[in-house]
C-alpha cells in the first residue's frame, strides 16, 4: 500500500483517482521500496500555426481535457518494464540493451529495437525516453524502471496522443530518478524521442504544447526553434473544441512527411534566388535565418512564389539542389513532392497566426469572433492544397460553416491533417451546435465522431503526484 506525500499544483480529477488507486491497490510492476512519482500530460488541439511549426512558425495550440498518465519507479534488478492500461500492453528489455561498451547506444539502434517486432512499437514512446535521457542528460538508466500507462487521450486523431504519452512518461521518469530539467529542455528532448526514436517527422509544437500549455488559455509560441511567447487568454465570450474525423491521422504517415520535404525543398530554392552563399551543404542565411516563415509574405508573393515548381522530382531536385536542411527527412529520388503550396503554406499560415492572436487580444473592444473564423477556415483551405486534406474533415467543416446562426464562426484540420480532428471556434454557449454539427456528421458518414470539450492545465502547471509505501 502506498500514501500520498505530494500533491500536484492543480487539481485533475483523472490523476486523483488514477494515484488513488495506486494507493489502494498498487500495481504488480511496482515494489515496496522507492517512491513512485504522478505524472499528467494532456493532448492539445491546434488553433492555428499546425505545419507552419517546422518552418519556424507562430503557433496558437490549446490543451484538452483528456490526458496521458504515467507513473514511474525507479528498481534496482536492471529491468525496464512498461505496462499500458487499459489495453494490458506490456513490455520488458534488460536496461543493459539500452548500452554499448558502457555508453549508451546510437538512435538508429534503439529505433530498430521496437521495429524489429510490431507488437513493441507502442513502447518506444516510453522507453524511447529513458534512452534519449541517457544520452542528452547523461542518465545512469541500469538499475532499471517500471513504468505504468494510462491515456484518455484518443489515437490517431491529430490531438497530439504521442507527445502526450511521451511528456508524462519523461516527466515521471524523470522525478524518479532525482533529476529535474526546465519544461523547455523536456519538451526538445521528448520531440527527440518521437523524431530519431519513433520515426514520425513532427515538429516541436506538439511536445511544447502538451508540457507548457496552461488550462484556459492559449500556448502562444515561436518555432525557431521553440521560443515561448506570453500565454494568450481565452476570452470568456468565445470557445474552442474539436470534433474528430473518424479518419485516423498519423504524423509518421507520407503525406506529412512528403509535405514537409516539399517545404524544405522550397526554402532551398528560395536560397537559391536570393543568392545566399551556399556551399559544404551549409546555407548561411542573413535575412531568414533558416526558416520560412520569417519571408515577408508580400517579398514571396513578387520574388520567390513565381519561380517555385508546382512540383519537382526527387531526382531532379537532387541534381539541381543537392540537399535540403532538415535533420528529420531526407529527398526520395524516386519520388514527385509539391513543392509550391508546402512552401506557401507556412509562409502564409504565420502571418495568419499572429492576425489571430491580435484579434484575440482586441475581444474586450470589440468581438470579431467572425474575423477568427475566416482565418480558420483560410488555414483549412491551405492545408488542402497541400494536399492534407479529407473528405470527412472537409465534410465537418462545412457542416459548421451551416450553423453560424447557430453561434459557430469557424473550423479547420487540425495537426499533421490527412484526417484527424477539426478545431471548431463558437459562442461559448453553443456547445450544443458542434453536438449537432457532429450528429449530422454521423448521419452522413456512419462514423460516430468523438467531440472534445474542455481543457486542463499542461504537464509543468500539473506538477507531480509522489506517492510513498505506507509503514
Amino acid at each position: 500500500m502506498f500514501k500520498i506525500v505530494r500533491n500536484s499544483n492543480v487539481h485533475e480529477a483523472d490523476a486523483g483517482n488514477f494515484a488513488q488507486s495506486l494507493c489502494a491497490s498498487g500495481h504488480p510492476i511496482f515494489s515496496g521500496g522507492s517512491p513512485i512519482f504522478v505524472a499528467r500530460a494532456p493532448g492539445r488541439l491546434d488553433v492555428m500555426g499546425g505545419i507552419a511549426d517546422y518552418s519556424g512558425s507562430n503557433v496558437l495550440q490549446m490543451t484538452i481535457a483528456e490526458a496521458a498518465l504515467a507513473a514511474a519507479q525507479v528498481r534496482d534488478d536492471g529491468v525496464i518494464e512498461i505496462v499500458s492500461e487499459p489495453e494490458g500492453w506490456e513490455f520488458s528489455m534488460p536496461a543493459a540493451a539500452f548500452y554499448e561498451d558502457g555508453f549508451p547506444i546510437n538512435y538508429p539502434a534503439a529505433r530498430s529495437v521496437f521495429e524489429s517486432d510490431s507488437k513493441d512499437r507502442w513502447a518506444a514512446y516510453v522507453a524511447g525516453t529513458l534512452l534519449v535521457l541517457a544520452r542528452e542528460e547523461a542518465l545512469n538508466i541500469t538499475r532499471g524502471v517500471s513504468v505504468l500507462i494510462h491515456s484518455e487521450v484518443p489515437q490517431g486523431k491529430g490531438v497530439s496522443s504521442s507527445a502526450a504519452l511521451e511528456a508524462a512518461s519523461m516527466r515521471a521518469v524523470l522525478a524518479a530518478f532525482s533529476v529535474g530539467l526546465e519544461p523547455r529542455r523536456t519538451a526538445i528532448l521528448c520531440q527527440m524521442v518521437e523524431n530519431l526514436i519513433v520515426g514520425a517527422p513532427c515538429g516541436i509544437m506538439d511536445q511544447m504544447s502538451v508540457i507548457c500549455g496552461r488550462k484556459g488559455e492559449f500556448m502562444s509560441m515561436l518555432c525557431q526553434p521553440a521560443e515561448l511567447g506570453p500565454p494568450v487568454a481565452i476570452p470568456r465570450s468565445i470557445a474552442f473544441w474539436g470534433i474528430d474525423s473518424g479518419i485516423r491521422h498519423s504524423v509518421g504517415g507520407g503525406d506529412y512527411g512528403s509535405v514537409r520535404t516539399g517545404a524544405f525543398m522550397g526554402y532551398r530554392i528560395a536560397a537559391e534566388i536570393e543568392g545566399f552563399e551556399i556551399a559544404d551543404r551549409i546555407i548561411r542565411d542573413p535575412h531568414w535565418n533558416g526558416y520560412l516563415c520569417n519571408i515577408d509574405p508580400g517579398d514571396f508573393r513578387s520574388r520567390i512564389e513565381p519561380h517555385l515548381p508546382a512540383a519537382i522530382s526527387g531526382a531532379d531536385f537532387l541534381e539541381n539542389y543537392g540537399f535540403i536542411t532538415d535533420s528529420v527527412t531526407s529527398v526520395d529520388p524516386d519520388r514527385e513532392y509539391a513543392v509550391h503550396h508546402p512552401t506557401a503554406h507556412p509562409v502564409y499560415e504565420n502571418g495568419r497566426v499572429g492576425v489571430f492572436a491580435e484579434l484575440i487580444g482586441a475581444m474586450g473592444k470589440s468581438p470579431p469572433a467572425d474575423l477568427l473564423g475566416r482565418l480558420m477556415y483560410a488555414s483549412h483551405e491551405s492545408y488542402s492544397r497541400c494536399g492534407l486534406g479529407s473528405d470527412g474533415t472537409d465534410l465537418l467543416v462545412e457542416l459548421v460553416k451551416k450553423r453560424a446562426d447557430m453561434g459557430l464562426f469557424g473550423a479547420k484540420i487540425t495537426g499533421g491533417g490527412s484526417g484527424g480532428t477539426v478545431a471548431v471556434l463558437g459562442r461559448r454557449d453553443s456547445f450544443d451546435a458542434v453536438l449537432d454539427a457532429a450528429g449530422e456528421y454521423a448521419e452522413l458518414t456512419g462514423r460516430d465522431p468523438y467531440v472534445f470539450n474542455g481543457t486542463s492545465s499542461g504537464a509543468a502547471e500539473f506538477g507531480l503526484i509522489e506517492l510513498l509505501p505506507e509503514t
